[in-house]
């Protein structure tokens, strides 16, 4: 393998885009067993008569199996490793293992392109490798009877390539279209149509995924290059390619990674984070919800906003209230 091709595999590592259950509700305390028969009337001069019977002892809280995690900020906070990742410890060594390698390699190429390259020069980038997708996504839209959206699709596509030349602006979103990208492919059809996500793994050079979404991304893969051909065969397309979509995404999953990071646990907040995004994409498919929340900080930051002006989601200590002095 050439040093060009390692170091676009290696730049795909983090760009797969990490679903997580909801945490289990704690058990509701258990109270004393009541009598049926009245009580006695107290004494007036005697205190109220105490209660010798022991309650039953209290039930601990159950561990979630899954990790837990707060909708509020987008930000995920981490309790307990999942109960049912029976591929832990080759995911955990993998994920440890591509952490390395980010901060040694990936990290430094993405944040070198970041401030070579201005945000505009990326974004439309960004924009045309989206357009040239927009073939996957069209045949999933079909797949999963949206005729409506896929229709929508095939216009964004054609505005795009045309008055947005060939996609590097994307002036199908703004007035007086109004035809936002929608991501689609074969994962989601799969998970659409009711397929569980399956194993979870951590794959080098890829990241966080599933079996379900392994073979989804497989199938998407294959219709530029075998369903229409060249370029999107050849080497002098799917490497500039690669290179520049995982930078896009490494730049843009930044902030969200430093969260993961900054957790308890990070393998455990990587695997919640992707499960939660997943589950809300697939959600959406069915019109309930509106797709995966962005933590506030890193929205802020998409959006060119100042850190420094964004509401912290910490609980800001209010100062006790001063002593009232005595009346006379």
């Amino acid at each position: 393998m050439s040093i060009s091709t390692g170091v676009v595999a290696v730049l795909a590592m983090l760009s797969a885009q990490p679903d997580a259950a909801a945490p289990s509700a704690l058990p509701p305390a258990i109270a004393a067993p009541q009598s049926t028969a009245p009580d006695p009337a107290p004494a007036p001069t005697q205190p109220a008569p105490t209660l010798t019977d022991e309650a039953p002892a209290p039930v601990a809280p159950a561990i979630p199996e899954q990790p837990s995690e707060t909708d509020t900020t987008g930000a995920i906070v981490v309790t307990a490793r999942p109960g049912h990742d029976p591929m832990m410890g080759v995911n955990t060594v993998s994920f440890e293992l591509a952490q390395d390698v980010d901060r040694a390699l990936i990290e430094p190429l993405a944040m070198a392109y970041k401030k070579v390259l201005p945000k505009p020069a990326r974004i439309g980038l960004g924009n045309f490798i989206r357009n040239i997708s927009s073939p996957i996504v069209f045949i999933n839209d079909l797949l999963q009877l949206k005729p409506g959206r896929a229709l929508k699709t095939l216009g964004r596509f054609v505005i795009n390539s045309t008055i947005g030349v060939g996609g590097l602006i994307d002036v199908a979103k703004n007035k007086p279209f109004y035809l936002p990208y929608r991501h689609n492919g074969f994962a989601n059809t799969l998970g659409y149509y009711g397929v569980k996500p399956g194993p979870y793994f951590f794959v080098p050079f890829l990241g966080p995924t599933t079996l379900r979404d392994l073979v989804g991304g497989a199938v998407d893969g294959v219709i530029l290059p075998y369903g229409i051909g060249a370029p999107f065969n050849k080497l002098y397309y799917t490497l500039p390619n690669g290179a520049i979509r995982s930078l896009n995404r490494r730049v843009e999953f930044d902030c969200q990674l430093k969260t993961i990071r900054a957790s308890a646990d990070p393998y455990a907040a990587e695997r919640a984070y992707y499960f939660k995004k997943r589950e809300a994409e697939i959600e959406a498919l069915h019109g309930r919800g509106t797709g995966p929340v962005t933590a506030a900080q890193c929205e802020a930051e998409a959006l060119g906003m100042d850190a420094a002006l964004t509401p912290s989601p910490a609980v800001t200590p209010v100062a006790a209230p001063a002593p009232t002095p005595p009346s006379n």
